[in-house]
């Protein structure tokens, strides 16, 4: 029950930092900015003491843990394999192109118009 309260205040900090936004119209947009920010960085601390909250923190952390972990291709790679992606759009566009072509003709001489 004290979670579900924690997110409720968390997402009215959200909505009151929006609504300060629009309501602080006549004012600096630095402030109108700050208004949103301000509530987006109270609701994430409301959040956090949750629950749910830390569970996603763990979670994050456990992410960036295994993003560390992974292997990215070489320049080169990554150029190859362009490359083959791009020759293959080629090869498509040119069949798709011959296909299309080819089944115009074919209504066309069914509908007696060649």
């Amino acid at each position: 029950m004290v979670d579900k309260v924690k997110l409720a205040v968390a997402i009215l900090l959200v909505i009151a930092g929006v609504a300060g936004f629009y309501w602080l119209a006549d004012s600096l947009m630095i402030v109108r900015v700050l208004s949103v920010v301000v509530g987006v960085l109270g609701a994430a601390a409301v959040a956090w003491t949750s629950t749910p909250g830390k569970t996603f923190y763990v979670f994050a952390q456990e992410a960036v843990a295994e993003t560390r972990k992974v292997v990215w291709p070489t320049r080169k790679e990554t150029i190859q394999t362009t490359g083959i992606v791009m020759a293959f759009v080629v090869v498509m566009a040119i069949f798709l192109w011959v296909v299309d072509g080819s089944l115009v003709w074919l209504v066309r001489m069914m509908m007696g118009r060649e």
